[in-house]
């Protein structure tokens, strides 16, 4: 396989995961999988939440992808999707749980339009404690945030949290 080809399936690879990410955060984190996903909706207490399994079960496809391509003899483009779903995960708790989270200390201010744009779609993401309601399941692309905004009114803000400091 060409590194060309492999570099365009690595590419493709994260560009999906978005599309996949969406949808698993929309229709399983959001649904079935609540008891897992609530977690991360609710203050936490320590280093981890229940949340966190999500990354263990979506790291096992890359990493056994990656483990085919490479050791196993599969097919080479494996080893690049599984490199591109790692790639996402990287991007993704980047974004996600650094930035956003802040699970680890820092100073960061976004400055460009996407970055404001992505951050404060996933900020009204969590105004909504309930797995009803919410608005906004991408990681790297979201609505504007006052199509967001205008949503939760539509939906009369149901599940919608109480401002801090309030009763």
């Amino acid at each position: 396989m060409s590194p060309a080809i492999g570099i365009l399936l690595f590419i493709g690879t994260i560009l999906f995961m978005e599309g996949f990410a969406y949808v698993a955060h929309r229709w399983i984190m959001h649904g079935p999988g609540w008891f897992l996903h609530k977690s991360h909706h609710e203050p936490r207490t320590g280093n981890w939440e229940l949340n966190d399994l999500y990354a263990v079960i979506f790291a096992v496809p890359s990493f056994v992808l990656l483990l085919g391509g490479v050791q196993l003899g599969w097919w080479p483009g494996f080893a690049w999707i599984g490199a591109g779903i790692a790639a996402y995960g990287a991007i993704y708790f980047g974004f996600h749980d650094i930035i956003v989270h802040k699970r680890l200390n820092h100073r960061y201010l976004p400055k460009s339009n996407y970055m404001k744009r992505i951050i404060q779609a996933h900020r009204l993401h969590h105004v909504v404690a309930t797995k009803e309601g919410t608005v906004s399941f991408g990681f790297l692309w979201a609505p504007a945030p006052e199509k967001l905004k205008a949503q939760l009114n539509a939906g009369g803000n149901a599940g919608v949290r109480a401002p801090r400091g309030t009763a």
